[in-house]
């Protein structure tokens, strides 16, 4: 396994990349990963605790799914951003339609109606209290909006992204609030993947409320990055994408028609200076399904 693992490494070192990998059998507890446990900020990863904690207190009646939030239009015309983010005029969206907006296309916009509902600290609090203690949620996804990519011009872009390879710290700290993780919403691969197992396998959250946050992460349309590597006709894949500067993240679940289920988590940290990217999102799916081969053959 030390051979795979150096061996990964090193492909992961020669594609520009830098990575906190883990698959974990959720019927075995058995697991294999790279850096597992290196905190990084999780970009629109923190839209699954949302979702989770939004769900309990619709469950617990203090929320109610039905309900019309106004919605002003987003405003923004950079690259990138969709939905409700992209609107030119108000909406009225029900909260369980935020939901599925906010995990299926990863609307901006959506996610933060919701976190004007229960905010960062108290989705933080309810992972806590489901025994969740890696993810913390720092501040609304609007704010990842503000970086310097929106300060330059589309064919400048790479220069936002040389800021943000070239100024974090020795302790991670970083120029730019969004990649400081004592700033930003933060959590290792580890961290995610005990958020998966507690949505997948019977935990301290609500069964219900599990049973529907599964269900919109196996509506997730973005499905250039992972999915490639683990949907197929005998396995399907449920996840959620993060993407900021250059961070490029996924997690989710494959769950095989042979009945293994593995959690899968894969947050990576680009130090190429270019936006698009498609040969890291190639080569951090390959990293991870060839630990979940490993963990599989096994």
């Amino acid at each position: 396994m030390h051979n795979l693992i150096a061996r990964l490494r090193e492909e992961l070192d020669d594609g520009g990349l830098r990575g906190s990998f883990l698959v974990r059998d959720l019927g075995t507890g058995q697991e294999i990963g790279i850096d597992p446990d290196w905190e990084l900020p999780n970009a629109s990863l923190v839209k699954v605790p949302l979702a989770a904690a939004t769900l309990d207190r619709i469950r617990r009646g203090e929320l109610d799914g039905a309900t019309l939030i106004d919605i002003q239009p987003g405003g923004v015309t950079t690259p990138g951003p969709t939905g409700l983010t992209r609107f030119r005029h108000p909406a009225r969206v029900a909260i369980d339609d935020l939901l599925h907006l906010s995990i299926a296309i990863s609307d901006g916009t959506a996610t933060d109606a919701l976190f004007e509902l229960t905010p960062t600290a108290e989705v933080t609090a309810m992972l806590r209290e489901w025994g969740l203690p890696g993810i913390t949620a720092r501040h609304p996804i609007g704010e990842l909006m503000d970086t310097p990519a929106e300060r330059f011009e589309r064919a400048e872009i790479h220069l936002a992204h040389s800021l943000a390879i070239d100024s974090a710290t020795a302790g991670q700290g970083h120029a730019i609030p969004q990649l400081d993780i004592s700033r930003a919403s933060s959590g290792s691969a580890r961290a995610f993947v005990n958020l998966l197992e507690a949505l997948w396998t019977p935990s301290k959250i609500d069964a219900t409320v599990a049973a529907r946050v599964r269900e919109l992460m196996g509506e997730n349309l973005l499905r250039q990055r992972l999915t490639p590597d683990f949907a197929s006709d005998a396995s399907r894949w449920s996840s959620k994408t993060g993407t900021l500067l250059n961070l490029r993240h996924e997690v989710g679940v494959v769950e095989h028609a042979d009945g293994q289920v593995c959690a899968v988590a894969a947050l990576t940290e680009s130090r190429v200076p270019a936006a698009t990217q498609p040969g890291a999102e190639a080569l951090m799916a390959r990293v991870a399904r060839t630990l979940r081969d490993h963990l599989r053959a096994g």
